[in-house]
């Protein structure tokens, strides 16, 4: 009889967060992951060759409006804080004309490279 409650009383438990702590979870990691000093690297004027040559490719471009590229990351780590961070890189005429996001505009952004 003891075996039975014992055997309730785990399976009821193994619901609860108890166990939680026990269990290996992986990170997941999905998107571009990109850093300030990738960003510190754009410049206004840039070509989308050049923004893709230092970002690489965005996660998601607007099939409806060509001249809006997003850098999405998302971490989901098996312990910890959801991470998310997105980059919206906006072309006019072909070249970089405005950054926003969760990234901060490099300093020098507004110097064109070839000055």
């Amino acid at each position: 009889m003891k075996a039975v409650i014992l055997g309730a009383a785990l399976l009821v438990l193994s619901g609860c967060s108890v166990f939680d702590n026990l269990v290996y979870r992986i990170n997941v990691p999905q998107g571009n992951y990109l850093e300030q000093r990738d960003v510190d690297k754009l410049r206004i004027g840039m070509s989308k060759e050049q923004v893709q040559y230092v970002l690489g490719t965005p996660v998601a471009k607007n099939v409806f409006v060509e001249d809006t590229w997003h850098y999405l990351y998302h971490m989901n780590p098996g312990k910890g804080d959801i991470v998310r961070r997105e980059l919206i890189i906006e072309f006019a005429d072909g070249q970089l004309a405005t950054l926003s996001g969760d990234y901060d505009t490099p300093e020098n952004f507004d110097v064109p490279l070839d000055q």
